[in-house]
């Protein structure tokens, strides 16, 4: 919801452009409203979606019947005076947003749409933005002074320039009662002091996350749901913090979208701390390709065994670990995997005495760490 007056996109939700009065896109938490080309929907207006700046929005009250649309500024009530928001979103799909939210329709804690904004609502507005960075430096000041563990992270001023949100992390328990009164005092305002956590200020701040994407928690996450490093163990992920955490710091909100996938395709697979019996000693389990229902077994326990690994597709598997209930031995794993080369791709199969499946591609990194370690010798 910044000003863009040069081309220069601000930090807000949506630029407006004074020119030419009309608005663009790059708002984070964006609603589409994909019942807008229904005409009986879209006839709907007694309630309406605004949003402010970054992720913050609300829903009104058309108590004035106005004709509103997406994207118009509009002047709402606030506690006390008025706010100014964009309308994110309008018609039939409102009542179906707040029903995800649980809110009630009839709810009388919703306030009400006043009018659509005039220049002296813009104007002030546009000072208020202004105001807002220099507000978050300068609290940043006070509250060091103060000796508190916090750290601001946002202001956000109302409309009409009577209050503003000062948004705050703390791993503890703060008292900034007195921090309340100096910020009064310094500003002559209204202060309300919003706590966030990690997850929340990336989602305000937004960037670029290792997919090439835009994060999701700043462009359509609403709730953050924890995250625990055995949605990494079940989808065979490599436990690397550096890998597994986002900009916020904490692990990756995505590694819980497919887990629920693993664990179906997991059904069928047997214990893999079980060791399978062959004439040519234990078989260690390793690794498991879950899609391609493979696991990877090798005969030999230690750095070598990385290069020594035989794929065994999970059928067979069973089907060994039953024959050891039975105190039956197989010959070997090798040749199953020998007669199944076709659907392993880039791998070679040495004789049967050797047990070598190689990759190329491993084979090169595998000599390039040992000269790494030669040259550190």
């Amino acid at each position: 919801m910044g000003y863009r007056e040069s081309g220069k996109c601000e930090n807000r939700a949506l630029i407006y452009e004074v020119p030419t009065g009309k608005l663009c896109g790059c708002a984070k938490l964006d609603s589409f409203n994909w019942m807008g080309h229904i005409p009986m929907a879209s006839d709907y207006n007694e309630l309406a979606e605004v949003r402010f700046k970054n992720t913050r929005k609300g829903f009104y009250r058309n108590v004035n019947g106005l004709r509103i649309k997406k994207g118009d500024i509009i002047a709402v009530e606030a506690s006390p005076g008025h706010d100014i928001g964009i309308v994110s979103l309008t018609g039939e799909l409102v009542l179906m947003q707040m029903k995800k939210y649980g809110i009630s329709p009839e709810s009388e804690d919703l306030k009400k749409i006043y009018r659509k904004a005039k220049p002296a609502d813009v104007d002030k507005w546009k000072e208020t933005i202004a105001l807002e960075h220099d507000t978050m430096i300068k609290s940043r000041k006070i509250a060091e002074k103060l000796n508190l563990n916090m750290k601001i992270g946002d202001v956000e001023y109302q409309g009409d320039k009577t209050k503003a949100i000062f948004y705050y992390i703390a791993d503890e328990r703060v008292d900034f009662r007195e921090l309340i009164k100096v910020l009064a005092d310094e500003f002559k305002i209204r202060i309300e002091m919003k706590q966030i956590g990690a997850r929340q200020e990336a989602g305000r701040i937004g960037g670029i996350g290792s997919c090439g994407r835009e994060l999701c928690c700043a462009s359509w996450m609403t709730s953050f749901i924890s995250v625990t490093t055995s949605a990494a163990r079940l989808q065979e992920v490599s436990l690397n913090p550096q890998k597994l955490a986002g900009q916020c710091g904490k692990l990756k909100c995505c590694l819980n979208y497919e887990v629920q996938c693993y664990l179906d395709a997991q059904k069928g697979f047997p214990d893999k701390e079980i060791i399978l019996e062959t004439d040519k000693g234990p078989a260690y389990h390793y690794k498991s390709d879950i899609y391609r229902q493979i696991m990877w077994y090798g005969f030999e326990k230690g750095e070598e065994a990385v290069i020594r690994l035989i794929p065994v597709p999970v059928e067979r598997v069973v089907e060994i670990i039953e024959l050891n209930k039975q105190n039956q031995k197989v010959p070997d794993l090798i040749e199953f995997a020998e007669k199944h080369s076709k659907i392993l791709p880039g791998f070679h199969f040495e004789l049967p005495g050797e047990n070598l499946i190689i990759p190329d591609e491993l084979n090169d990194q595998t000599d390039h760490q040992k000269d790494n370690k030669n040259k550190k010798r």
